[in-house]
């Protein structure tokens, strides 16, 4: 017997294709909502919270449209539903950029800015994953994001001619949900911090993606007559940095090393014993330190945007600003060392190409991954092991070079995703890295890693305290009573690791010369490699006139520690 509430043709069989009109009109419906009211915090929903309570809106935007596509006559009706569901499809697709920045970068996705980071992004996967890997998710996402726009479109171009077909149902709905988003807007009620049941957020999303084309023009102005302002552009080379003066000065960046490797109980409890077998050998070679935190210009990725601006002296915090500095003639610190006659050279194991920016900021000498001599295995992404980026330091340029250094070395067996961390070899025996092959084959898969956020922030853990012991280590055993060691983060892990604990790194300085430190106490740093919670926190981007100053000015009297 054929239901007589299922629509049926004149010979009582079941009318298929009506049944098919339906189920497609749902599920456009369906569509259309979803991508109007789900939140692009989605991913960082908190314990309690559920994927589904998301989507328990009412979407103004809807309502909004269904309302013109109902008023429009029927010509205009069909391009501005095509132009409407264009619109919606690209929200989406900045919603899903969203997701994944914030999970990554602890933002938002910023279009007109952070396109070159997508760039960045696959050059991550060609390391982590191969090139075939990296090649066929960038395709995908391509694509998938063509397909979003497409099917969105297609959905409201077909309730729009839905809503036309039932006028007065449709009008009396549109009454209802604007009356309900009323009541609810004006309660405020909100399921969870960022998803209010009477939900806005394609508007809010479209309104601030326009803004941020004449926002973009006008920081780039305003960062130009910033970048113009230097103190220190006409000061004489015989009076820079006098305080340090025949000073090998070590910078040394480790990636990911923030605030949370100290103060998340757990993480820390692999990185405190490292730091503090560092500290105890560095003292029995007769090595002080003081340390405090700087908050840095980006989160969980993006480093060179945190070298720019510790060495630039400006907030460095987007790719226009770091492109606007590196064509322009900024002083930065290795230049400035340089002016002053220091031989200056730049480490960067990351790199597996020209460095242009090399020149920009005054290195005589670049080393990078394929001018460094290693014949190891990779590890993960890092290019390296820590250990062998100081081997090659000390051979090439610390051991070697006769008037003082100034160097920069970038870390990177901390670099995500911390599915192996090498571990120490005698110096002697690091050769040209092939000692370190056995240990790559230790490597977890990323995939079964990520699963399990506990996992990570262990493997977080013993990276830092790998790149800490690899550097202290080294400053150990061939540090002279001449160096002076800057040891920072560049920024905080990814939010899976680091939470809500901000964007502060540690930094130390480590010497045998009091003088140094006895400089330096007016910072308020600390004592030891290890800054607590109440340790003072200064922005990154006014290091390098805090240094120029404090090295420039007439030694203090000596401490009587």
């Amino acid at each position: 017997m054929i239901s007589r509430h299922l629509p049926t043709s004149a010979d009582g069989a079941v009318d298929r294709r009506r049944i098919l009109r339906a189920v497609l009109t749902a599920a456009a419906a369906g569509l259309v909502f979803a991508a109007l009211v789900v939140p692009d915090q989605v991913g960082r929903l908190k314990a309690g919270q559920s994927v589904p309570t998301a989507f328990l809106r009412i979407p103004l935007e809807g309502l909004l449209g269904a309302a013109l596509l109902l008023a429009l006559p029927r010509r205009p009706r069909r391009p501005v539903a095509v132009l409407l569901g264009v619109g919606l499809g690209v929200l989406t697709v900045l919603k899903v950029f969203n997701i994944g920045f914030l999970n990554v970068l602890g933002r938002r996705f910023n279009p007109v800015l952070d396109w070159p980071l997508l760039g960045n992004g696959y050059d991550y996967l060609v390391g982590t994953s191969g090139r075939v890997t990296a090649i066929g998710a960038a395709a995908g996402a391509a694509v998938l994001a063509a397909g979003v726009v497409a099917l969105l479109t297609l959905s409201v171009v077909r309730l729009s001619g839905f809503v036309v077909r039932y006028p007065r149902p449709a009008a009396r709905a549109i009454t209802a949900g604007v009356a309900a988003w009323t009541v609810f807007a004006l309660v405020g009620t909100q399921l969870f911090v960022g998803a209010p049941v009477a939900s806005d957020a394609a508007a809010v999303l479209a309104r601030n993606t326009a803004l941020q084309v004449p926002r973009a023009v006008q920081d780039k102005k305003a960062f130009a007559a910033l970048a113009r302002a230097d103190a220190f552009r006409d000061v004489p080379a015989d009076r820079l940095l006098t305080g340090l003066r025949g000073k090998d000065v070590v910078f040394v960046f480790v990636e990911s090393y923030g605030r949370a490797a100290l103060q998340n109980s757990k993480i820390a409890a692999l990185v405190d014993p490292a730091l503090a077998a560092g500290a105890q050998g560095l003292a029995a070679a007769g090595f002080s330190a003081r340390s405090g935190y700087l908050t840095s210009s980006t989160y969980g990725g993006g480093s060179w945007l945190a070298h720019a601006t510790m060495h630039s002296g400006l907030w460095i915090d987007n790719e226009q600003r770091y492109r606007q500095l590196v064509s322009g003639d900024r002083l930065t610190l290795p230049r400035l060392f340089q002016r002053a006659g220091w031989h200056t050279a730049a480490f960067e194991p990351g790199n597996t190409k020209a460095w242009p920016e090399g020149d920009f900021y005054g290195y005589r000498q670049v080393h990078d991954s394929r001018t460094m001599g290693y014949r190891g295995p990779k590890f993960a992404w890092s290019s390296m092991p820590d250990q062998y980026v100081f081997a090659t330091f000390q051979r090439e340029v610390y051991g070697r070079v006769t008037q003082p250094v100034m160097a920069e070395l970038t870390l990177t067996s901390s670099h995500t995703p911390w599915t192996v961390t090498p571990e120490m070899v005698e110096w002697d025996a690091v050769g040209d890295g092939a000692v370190f092959g056995p240990m790559a084959a230790a490597a977890e898969d990323a995939q079964t890693l990520r699963s399990n956020p506990a996992r990570v922030r262990a493997a977080y853990g013993r990276s830092i305290a790998y790149s800490l012991t690899s550097t202290l280590s080294w400053a150990q055993r061939y540090g002279d009573d001449d160096l002076v060691l800057v040891v920072l983060g560049d920024h905080q892990a990814k939010p899976v690791v680091s939470g809500r604990s901000g964007r502060d790194v540690p930094i130390s300085v480590v010497t045998k010369d009091r003088a140094v430190l006895d400089r330096v106490a007016g910072w308020g740093w600390e004592d030891g490699l290890r800054p607590s919670r109440k340790a003072p926190v200064t922005r990154m981007d006014a290091f390098r006139d805090r240094f120029l100053t404090t090295f420039a000015a007439p030694a203090p009297a000596r401490s009587a520690h």
